[in-house]
Parts: C-alpha cells; structure tokens; sequence
C-alpha cells in the first residue's frame, strides 16, 4: 500500500486546480503536435494521436519525473518514415513494441545513470537546437495551406496579428496574476476573437480531423518470422536509443528548472512499458516532449495529475470533442510554441561565450546544429559526447608532468603528476632518460594514477629499458586499484617491477 500511495504521489502536496488548468493547456498543445509528428511519418493522424494518449497516461502514472509529457515526437517519426513508406503501418506498430523491450531492458541493467556522461555543453547545444527546430517548425503556418507558399496580404497580417497577441498574452498575464495559466488564456482568447468576429484563419479542423474511437487494441498484422525481425530490429535499436536520450535529457532539463531530482531508470521503465503498450493500440510510438514538458511546467505544474489530466483530455477531444477543438485558431498554437522555443533557449549560452573554453563553445554549437540540420538528437549527443571526451583525453595527456630529483644517495626521483592512460602513455615514456640515469631509479605515483592497459604498458616498457641497462626500479605509492591492475595484468605482460624495501608492490 506504501507503494500505491507513492506511485500517484498522493502525499506530495498538489495544486489540483494548477495541475488541471495546466493539463488542459498541454492537451490542446498536443493536438496540431501529434498530427503534424504522425504526417511527418506518413501515417494517419490518429496513430499521432493515439500515441499521445497513451504514451502521455502511462509515462505519468509510472514514470520517473512528474510533470513530464510524453507523446509522438518528430524525433520518433523522422526514424520510422523510411519503414512506414517500405512496408507500411503494420511493421511500424511491430517497431514500436520492440523498442519498448528493449528500453525495458535498459531500464532492467540500470543503464539510465550513464546520461550523467553528457557533458553540460552537449546540453546546451541539445537545448539550443531544440529551440531552434521549434521556433523553425512553427513557420509551416505561415504558409498558404496545401500550396507551400508564403502568406500574403491580410491573411499574413491576420496569422501575424493573432501570434503576436498571443504571445503578448502569454507574456504579460502572469504579471497580472498566476491563478490561471496564462497558455490557457491566450488559446481561450484568441478562440474567442476569432469566433466572434469571424475571422478567417487556418484551423486544426484544416490540417486534419481528430475525430475518433477509444484506441483500438491491435495485434500487428505481419508475419512473425526471422526476416521479420531483420526488418524491424534495426529500426526498433533506433527508437529506443533516441527515445532515452531524448527522454532522459529532458529529464535533466525539467530537473534543473525545478531544483528536484528525478529518476532516469524509472523513466526509462515507464517509456519502455509505454512504447509496448502503444504498439498493441494503434499507436506510432514516442518519448518525452520538451514542449509540451515546457509548457506544463512553466504553467505551475509539478506532480503527476497534469500529464494524466492532459492524455485523458485528449482522448475526450478524439471521441467526444473533435468538432470543436478542430474550430481552434492554428495562431494560437503557433504563438504558444514560439513562447516555448524563447523559453526553452538558453540564453545564459550567449551571455558566457567569452568566459568559457572555446572547446565547450565549438561542441554546443556543434551539436545545436546538428539538432537543427538533421532533427536527429541521438547523432547529435552523441557526437557533443564524443568529442568532449576527446578533448578531454587530449588535456589530460598534455598535463602528465615528471619532477626530477637525485637525492644524497645517488637514487633518482621520478615524482608522475597527472594521469597515466591512453593518451598520455607516449608522453610520460618521454620523461625518462634512461641511459643517462643511476643505477637506481625510484617513480613515484603519489600524484598520479594507473588507469588502463595503455598505461600498464607503457610502464612495463620503461621498466624494461632500465632492467636491460642492469639498473633497478622502484615502483612507488601505487594505489590499491593500480596495484590491482598491474597484478592483473601479470598473466598478460610481463611487469617487470623490482620490489621497493618501503613500499611492497607485488609478490
């Protein structure tokens, strides 16, 4: 029972009305969202839709952030359109339940702690770029619908006047008061100008129709065979890598804007079990929504109501409300994603451009880009990962440092500052001047450490150039872990260690 109640965090104190008001806010936002993700795909709107119901309720109800929102992404979609086009809607609902065993799975090896490896640029950079494909996907709406031409005229000053007061709405609201969300106000407004007066505008209802049923359960209709499963294996690997990183990072980034700690692994879980299940229900997949992530949270939310109050109003627009959430005004929805792409850039990254390394610029830039040009965040972190892993490695090898003394018995000191590993093996080989050297050589690893087999050989080379010369070394202050190594390594390289009187190294 103590379970039950911290699952739905009945003992969190809740503002019912700020997490239902909030709920409906991110339900409208879902809608133009999940239609647009499951075209991008091409696929029927409710399979977007479908996907953001479910998706939205479980990873709520189990999942490891409250106040977090999940549904049909373009990340999703971008993956899964070549295999939508190729064999069609089936294989994709087949992709979608996979992918969420193996993000089960993840989940079940605890594998959700090594997105602490994103480095705090890489952030930026996905946070940026993110901002960014935002604020671009919203220009769609400023094209005639169906021609792909830009508006003109009164049309682009009507779309123009709307977004601006919707954002201006937005904007100044929560100046005035906090009770209510002030997303909700300005869609509630601008519906109610629009309606009013008339006004001839592009609607949801001219996109598509969200009119629909309870998500029908549906065993993917395919051929449960070996070629299948090499068909869709590839494509299932792709979702849920790309779901988790996009998820967990947008974990990390609701955790830093509300100073609470939430858990990757249980996320993961509910992502997982939420992919599984969208699959069996008609469903394109998905992973959590930064903007809609971004839009409950700024609107007050932080327990796991709004989410659920948010899918289930969904699913009432689907089955009972579609006539009338199709009459809502596209401006609207545009002016509150552009407020979310504003919202959602990081600023302070301008601001410090100056105060940091150039390296940590090149990689958030790098990476920001990568977000903007090919919409795919996975390859985006993880080439920011990869390459401030380089560079770290690469300072790291420059900083290892040798202080060189003789002391009055003629024994040379070679005092190692800075790690020994890959990267920096070829440089410390390089402090050592072995023919000019005494008879006894003492290298001290008080300041440093062992780390790899790179490192090991690298002191088993040194060793030997002494020994061959019939001088003796000493191996000094290794620490446990290195001691560990090297007595692993014994059965591989020949360590050739001359046992120091003080500090017992190896038997």
């Amino acid at each position: 029972m103590k379970h039950f109640f911290n699952l739905f965090d009945f003992r969190q104190k809740v503002d019912y009305k700020t997490e239902v008001l909030s709920g409906l806010t991110v339900a409208m936002a879902l809608v133009p969202e999940a239609i647009a993700f499951a075209m991008i795909a091409g696929l029927s709107p409710l399979t977007g839709l479908y996907a953001a119901f479910s998706m939205g309720l479980i990873t709520s109800i189990l999942g490891g952030r409250p106040g977090m929102i999940s549904g049909a992404t373009g990340a999703i979609a971008v993956v899964i359109v070549a295999l939508a086009k190729s064999h069609g809607v089936e294989y994709i609902f087949a992709t979608v339940i996979l992918a969420g065993l193996i993000q089960m799975l993840f989940a079940v090896f605890r594998l959700g702690k090594f997105i602490r490896l994103v480095p705090h640029p890489v952030m930026f950079g996905f946070v940026n770029g993110l901002a960014i494909v935002i604020f671009l996907s919203q220009l769609d709406q400023f094209k005639v619908l169906g021609t792909g031409e830009w508006m003109s005229g009164t049309p682009l000053g009507i779309m123009l006047g709307l977004v601006g007061l919707t954002m201006l709405i937005i904007w100044g609201f929560p100046k005035l008061t906090k009770t209510v969300p002030a997303s909700l106000v300005a869609i509630l407004t601008i519906f109610g100008i629009v309606t009013a007066f008339g006004i001839d505008t592009t609607t949801v209802g001219d996109i598509a129709s969200i009119k629909g049923s309870f998500p029908p359960f549906h065993i993917p209709d395919l051929p449960f065979t070996f070629e299948t499963l090499k068909v869709i294996f590839p494509y299932a690997l792709i979702v849920a890598g790309v779901g988790l990183i996009e998820s967990l990072l947008t974990l990390n980034l609701i955790d830093e804007i509300t100073e609470t700690k939430g858990r990757g692994n249980k996320e993961a879980m509910a992502q997982g079990l939420a992919n599984f299940i969208t699959g069996f229900f008609s469903g394109m997949g998905g992973c959590a929504m930064i903007g809609q992530s971004l839009i409950n949270i700024s609107s007050g939310a932080r327990a796991r109501l709004s989410g659920i109050v948010a899918s289930l109003m969904l699913l009432v627009f689907i089955m009972f409300g579609s006539s009338l959430i199709e009459k809502m005004p596209m401006a609207a929805l545009t002016g509150l994603m552009i407020m979310v792409a504003i919202g959602t850039f990081e600023w302070i990254s301008l601001r410090i451009i100056n105060k940091v390394p150039k390296h940590d610029i090149f990689v958030g830039m790098l990476v920001a880009a990568i977000t903007v040009l090919f919409h795919n965040l996975a390859l985006a972190v993880l080439v920011g990962v990869v390459i401030s892993a380089l560079v770290f490695a690469w300072e790291s090898a420059i900083r290892i440092r040798a202080r060189k003394h003789i002391d009055e018995n003629g024994v040379k000191h070679y005092e190692i500052y800075g790690p020994l590993f890959f990267g920096s093996s070829s440089v410390f080989a390089e402090k050592f001047d072995v023919q000019n050297d005494p008879d006894e050589v003492i290298i001290d690893f008080k300041e440093s450490r062992i780390s790899d087999m790179s490192a090991i050989s690298a002191v088993n080379r040194i060793t030997e150039r002494y020994l061959k010369l019939g001088k003796k070394v000493h191996l000094r202050h290794l620490s446990k872990d290195c001691r560990q190594l090297l007595a692993n390594a014994d059965k591989v390289i020949d360590i050739n260690i001359m046992e120091d009187p003080t500090y017992k190294v190896m038997v």
